[in-house]
């Protein structure tokens, strides 16, 4: 069961970076397409969507699967495949309820929400607030019986849709107005839920005379009811659903402050969903990218503190938690001051077809953010730690005090007319600051360790610094020769090479945290023929 654990873990860990990776470059072009008015719309619509799916989906695929597996031990297949259809209706009259809502209440939403072309990106996700509930218990269903591989290509299937579809959409429909192209980005999230159902739905239909067969297998027993099954899913469910909805309920309420507060203090609807399109729809996808890296460690972290830890080896957890927190360091620090010395830069070499108002704009928010990068980071892969822990709620309360605290930040500060749409910046950097400065105390108490102030925080800070300086210099010096965009692009590969020296000078990384890393133990044998590592 440990090797069909890890080996489920790897596979969805695979097709969750791919997801990542897809999801974060799809940002790029639809933001030279629709530009930061169009991004504005998308933004406006695309986090009420997200909180409506996470509050009918989020805990059920692992309460489904939970139940399921918990069946299947004991040979009750027959009541395993009664939980999945008690689910799978559960989820599709949720679903129905959910779509008909935006349906009916779209005008309205938008207008409550200062937005009132946000109406076509809104809408088009009405498809997907249906299938994606229905594709979540099957998904739930699988992964109670082991088999990780429909999930993981379902989502690869319904990111790769959604970006195909909606870039084609967004492109063939901006004749037609800028709110209608953003109708056609959201639709593509539609689409690629419908392609992800058929892939799952596919598999099922394919496999079902094998579930058939378990079926009949199982003998008499006692009966799984109705009412019981509805009970134990909502119990599992609703405080993993409580803690996935913070973000998108933070992401949900910032809609709201951020476009009432900016035309509270004079700015028009369409100023003030331009400077919105800017911050969520622009900057806000550089903050995103990183995560890519660190949810590959998040992942990894996960079993491996949950075996020290039901071993009760203090100092095999302590070293895994020191590695991993100084990976995630290693990662974050230097593409938060990466991001920040070359903000203007990078802002004009992504978002090239748009005015030089927006990119500059984008790029004094992007400053901002940048050190968001570090604290998001950290609070994944401590988040990851507390859950192997076994204190999975903790981290959720953790984001929750963040969450009010950018809420009361956001509201304050963007209705001051100096600082706005900043205010909404500063908030966010805020907000995952404090929960993860309380999920390292959270760490330290309950995993009951000391870690080592200067291996795990100073050395990483120092190599980041030093590449920042080196990034900056380079960029400096060959700006006057190869022009903005080549410069860019140099001293980004001149940093990456230099932070790899300093890495090695400083002794910053070590052959434990490499095994944390996908295919760390070759890469650690390769270093150590030539002595690299300290």
């Amino acid at each position: 069961m440990d090797k069909d654990f890890i080996k489920g873990a790897a596979v969805l860990g695979i097709a969750g970076i791919i997801v990542k990776i897809l999801g974060a470059v799809y940002r790029l072009p639809l933001s030279n397409i629709i530009k930061s008015e169009g991004m504005g719309y998308y933004q406006t619509a695309y986090p009420l969507y997200t909180l409506l799916l996470t509050i009918s989906t989020a805990g059920f695929p692992i309460a489904i699967a939970k139940l399921v597996s918990e069946r299947r031990a004991i040979g009750d297949h027959k009541n395993a495949f009664k939980v999945f259809k008690v689910a799978l209706m559960g989820l599709f009259l949720g679903g129905i309820i959910t779509s008909l809502f935006v349906l009916f209440q779209g005008e309205n939403i938008v207008d409550r929400l200062g937005n009132k072309n946000a109406y076509y990106a809104l809408i088009a996700l009405v498809p997907a607030l249906l299938f994606v509930p229905i594709m979540a218990a099957f998904r739930g269903f699988y992964q109670g019986r082991q088999s990780m591989v429909p999930t993981a290509i379902s989502q690869i299937v319904e990111q790769f849709f959604r970006v195909v579809v909606g870039l084609s959409l967004t492109y063939f429909l901006l004749d037609r107005g800028i709110p209608m192209a953003a109708g056609g980005a959201s639709f593509g999230g539609s689409i690629g839920a419908f392609a992800g159902l058929l892939v799952i739905g596919a598999a099922y239909i394919l496999g079902r005379q094998r579930i058939k067969d378990e079926i009949s297998s199982t003998k008499l027993g006692e009966d799984y009811p109705v009412g019981q099954i509805i009970k134990d899913l909502l119990i599992i469910s609703i405080p993993i659903t409580i803690g996935a909805s913070v973000v998108p309920i933070m992401d949900t309420i910032d809609v709201v402050i951020v476009l009432k507060q900016l035309q509270y203090i004079g700015y028009s609807e369409e100023l003030a969903n331009d400077l919105y399109g800017n911050l969520k729809g622009m900057a806000s996808t550089l903050i995103n990218l990183p995560q890519v890296l660190s949810v590959a460690i998040a992942i990894s972290l996960v079993p491996a503190i949950s075996k020290a830890n039901a071993r009760k080896n203090r100092r095999e957890m302590e070293g895994i938690i020191s590695s991993g927190i100084r990976i995630t360091l290693l990662i974050g620090l230097p593409a938060a001051l990466g991001l920040y010395v070359l903000a203007g830069p990078i802002i004009e070499l992504l978002y090239y077809k748009n005015d030089m108002a927006t990119i500059a704009n984008t790029a004094n928010l992007l400053s901002i953010l940048s050190f968001g990068v570090i604290f998001l980071t950290m609070v994944q892969s401590l988040s990851a730690i507390l859950q192997g822990l076994g204190k999975p709620i903790i981290p959720a309360i953790n984001l929750f005090i963040g969450a009010v605290a950018k809420v009361i930040l956001s509201y304050t500060l963007t209705k001051i007319p100096d600082i706005n749409i900043y205010g909404a910046a500063f908030s966010t950097v805020t907000a995952y600051g404090i929960a993860s400065i309380l999920d390292l105390i959270s760490v330290k108490k309950h995993a009951k360790i000391k870690l080592n102030f200067m291996d795990v925080f100073i050395k990483p800070l120092i190599s980041a610094v030093g590449m920042a300086l080196l990034v900056f210099l380079s960029y400096s010096v060959l700006v006057g020769i190869l022009g903005s965009k080549l410069s860019t692009v140099s001293a980004i590969f001149v940093g990456a090479v230099l932070y790899g020296v300093l890495l090695l000078v400083t002794g910053s990384i070590t052959s434990a945290d490499l095994r944390l890393l996908p295919k760390g133990d070759k890469i650690g044998k390769i270093i150590d023929k030539f002595k690299l590592i300290k």
